[in-house]
């Protein structure tokens, strides 16, 4: 499981999909996460700008990415 390392208190979820190379832009990220593709910690999440925070798992096209402090 890819980790990504939090610089402030949160990181939102279409930066998130950026920052781990799961899309290559944040048009990428809006049309995987508007289309149901996307899951934090395991429930199916429409929102790009969801807010994530330490210990939330993000779930893409079979790769799970956790978010730490």
């Amino acid at each position: 499981m890819e980790v990504i390392k939090l610089r402030d208190e949160y990181i939102k979820l279409g930066q998130a999909l950026k920052a781990a190379n799961l899309v290559e832009s944040g048009v990428d990220a809006k049309l995987a996460v508007q289309d149901g593709l996307v899951k934090v910690n395991g429930q199916v999440e429409l929102q790009r700008g969801k807010k994530l925070y330490d210990g939330d798992v993000v779930e893409f096209e079979g790769t799970a990415v956790k978010i730490e402090k």
